[in-house]
């Protein structure tokens, strides 16, 4: 596999296990991104090297193309992604698509969960699964997602270490080997001291059998040694099933935006959302305040009495 190939197979597979991304999805990003591979490489030039000025030259020869503004548009939004996603692995020191400018396509705004929905999934969490380990390892998961944001490959791979104490912080190793401490609310610190119960418990019976023990704090059989992203994603999708929520409205990466929106609401500094989430530009964090904005928006047409529709003159 080149080093093209290796770079699309990497982030298609997290886009599906982090953002739910459809197989049309997918397989559009891929085209994409295999032409601008295959442009690249008559510049000469690859993935690993290209300047903020390939990409842009990149963007005129499709219009030179003759290709239509939305097709140009979603190319630029599947390399910005490609980069964002090879800067927070530690792929590349720079992100050379992070100040492009499109041809002006409409920014898609992140799906979200208002409270009560986070709360029904949740309840959903402590009632799923057929033991008690299960259902304390369930609602473990999604109060951490929701306390902390954490990306789901940062959740699913939590050493136990990380755990112990009854810890107030959590001490998060990030994409690119970036670490930062995010705050554990009360209801996930017990949740956590819950499951730590059951998870040490059976490791203790698998080690009076001679089996190894576990590094990780959501331990599995599989080659990886814990819950893998996609097996999550299954997850949360049952979990919302059984929460009475849309499955297509929630993915691991939904209850990441809910927790970043839902801290802008009750008044939480942008810069402190940046470093809760892990990012490395604020121009990413920005967009919550456009999904605050949208809601604030929707808000005030529904209750404001001047915003409905006025009744109709009497004769």
């Amino acid at each position: 596999m080149t080093g093209a190939a290796r770079w699309i197979a990497t982030f298609l597979e997290a886009q599906a296990a982090e953002q739910g991304a459809t197989r049309n999805t997918q397989m559009a990003y891929a085209r994409d991104l295999q032409d601008f591979g295959e442009w690249l490489s008559r510049r000469p030039g690859q993935f690993e090297t290209a300047a903020r000025e390939d990409i842009e030259a990149y963007l005129v020869h499709c219009e030179t193309q003759g290709l239509a503004q939305s097709t140009r548009a979603r190319r630029l939004s599947a390399i910005r992604q490609l980069y964002r996603f090879a800067f927070e692995e530690g792929w590349r020191e720079d992100n050379p698509a992070i100040r492009i400018h499109g041809p002006g396509r409409n920014r898609r705004l992140p799906g979200t969960l208002d409270i009560a929905e986070v709360d029904r999934l949740l309840d959903a969490a402590r009632r799923s699964g057929r033991a008690e380990q299960d259902r304390a390892r369930n609602t473990c998961l999604i109060e951490l997602l929701y306390a902390t944001g954490m990306r789901v490959s940062e959740l699913v791979s939590l050493p136990v270490s990380a755990a112990r104490g009854d810890p107030n912080m959590l001490l998060i190793l990030g994409k690119g080997g970036r670490e930062r401490m995010v705050p554990l609310s009360p209801p996930a610190r017990g949740a956590l001291a819950e499951w730590l119960t059951y998870r040490d418990a059976a490791e203790d019976a698998a080690r009076a059998k001679g089996k190894a023990p576990s590094t990780f704090l959501f331990p599995s059989r599989g080659k990886l040694g814990h819950l893998t992203r996609h097996r999550f994603y299954l997850l949360i999708k049952e979990l919302a099933v059984a929460g009475g929520l849309s499955p297509s409205k929630v993915t691991p990466h939904t209850l990441r935006h809910a927790f970043a929106t839902h801290l802008l609401a009750n008044g939480a500094d942008l810069r402190a959302i940046q470093t809760l989430l892990g990012h490395a530009d604020i121009a990413t964090t920005e967009i919550y305040t456009h999904v605050l904005d949208e809601r604030l928006s929707d808000l005030v047409l529904e209750h404001h009495p001047l915003a409905r529709d006025a009744p109709p003159d009497e004769p």
